[in-house]
């Protein structure tokens, strides 16, 4: 067991981390308060090579390993994590999910822009009546011969105004049940294809989330994933990977906070000395501190099993879990510590806080993690 960082792992981390506080930190409160996607950051981070981590460079990405994907990730979201979510999607759900099952024409096509950030990706899943019950999927794709026929809603689509490829899972033979499902790449602008309002969100408000309708769009073809019935298991392998990235978001939510915290903490005085000498504050940095570290190990585990090519079906959804609880009671302290403050927005412990709540909900909620480790170990 080896739990050294390699040079090279250190030397993305700083990047992102350098990245992070000179890039994404000053306008992150004006972002947040207005809603605003960071189109020019996003850019720059295309830039960085940060939209195709993980892709082969071959296809334009930056080839690098999931381990080198969690340590920017981590990094981002420590700052802002309306940013790093808008990364995690492009990454771990469409051109992990295009590389891994896509045939060459889409790689050509589609990964290529992907990756290099000219183009930007939406995961699209989630339904009114299919959120956590993925199997229900009400949006139909009807086969017509050469083309399908898509028809139906999704919600809470990340991404969903400003990209510009959209995976979308549709049922086409209802009687198969989950054995019935496609998966198909969909482009702005197909005749059909509308896109909703804003929604005006709780945290990662500079992350673009819209309700999507299609409304008999004509989809070539060539552009359904894998054979006939194959969506299914598509979305699911491929949200196995997210979560890790969702995890190492969650991780960095956390550990933003708490570094915060533990900053303002030798910095403020009650009592005639730093808050952070009395044993109420320090306990509390402590605990915080052994979660996050724990947090991580779990992280990285995850990243290492997809990285050895072990099933990371189990290691993903424990890293979600866990560190989703974590980022989500951590920010909490963080507010606590700071007391006052931490309740104003100059302070960026109570957006975080904010921010963390969806790392228990989106790409399988709590819940839905416990229903996979569970079944793993119950199998076992």
């Amino acid at each position: 067991m080896d739990f050294n960082l390699t040079e090279e792992h250190l030397m993305i981390r700083d990047a992102a981390r350098d990245f992070a506080i000179t890039e994404l930190l000053p306008g992150v409160i004006e972002r947040d308060e207005k809603q605003q996607f960071p189109d020019e950051l996003v850019n720059k981070m295309a830039d960085l090579g940060f939209m195709g981590i993980m892709v082969d460079p071959k296809y334009g990405g930056s080839g690098m390993d999931t381990i080198s994907y969690v340590l920017i990730m981590e990094e981002l979201s420590k700052i802002d994590a309306s940013a790093s979510v808008i990364v995690s999607v492009n990454n771990s759900l469409v051109c992990y999910g295009l590389q891994a099952f896509g045939s060459d024409e889409q790689k050509q096509k589609y990964l290529m822009k992907l990756a290099t950030g000219e183009y930007i990706g939406a995961f699209c899943l989630s339904e009114p009546e299919a959120g956590s019950d993925a199997t229900s999927q009400r949006t139909t794709a009807e086969d017509r011969g050469d083309h399908y026929i898509l028809n139906g809603t999704k919600n809470w689509i990340t991404n969903g105004g400003r990209s510009d490829v959209y995976l979308v899972i549709a049922q086409t033979h209802k009687e198969k049940g989950h054995k019935g499902i496609n998966a198909f790449i969909v482009e702005k602008g197909m005749p059909g294809f509308d896109i909703g309002p804003k929604e005006d969100k709780l945290g990662i408000r500079g992350s673009d989330t819209h309700t999507l309708q299609f409304n008999d769009v004509k989809v070539p073809k060539e552009n359904r994933i894998g054979d006939d019935g194959f969506g299914f298991k598509f979305a699911m392998k491929t949200l196995s990977g997210g979560r890790i990235g969702i995890a190492a978001q969650a991780l960095g939510i956390a550990a933003g906070a708490y570094e915060l915290a533990l900053k303002y903490s030798k910095e403020r005085k009650a009592f005639d000395t730093e808050i952070a000498n009395h044993q109420a504050i320090a306990f509390k940095l402590a605990d915080m501190a052994t979660e996050i570290e724990a947090a991580r190990h779990l992280v990285m585990k995850a990243a290492w099993d997809k990285d050895q090519g072990n099933n990371y079906d189990l290691s993903s959804a424990m890293a979600k879990l866990y560190a989703s609880k974590v980022a989500m009671e951590q920010t909490v302290e963080a507010v606590q510590i700071h007391g006052g403050n931490g309740f104003v927005k100059e302070y960026h412990v109570e957006r975080m806080m904010r921010d963390a709540k969806i790392t228990q909900i989106y790409e399988g909620t709590s819940e839905i993690q416990k229903v996979v480790i569970s079944r793993s170990i119950l199998r076992d």
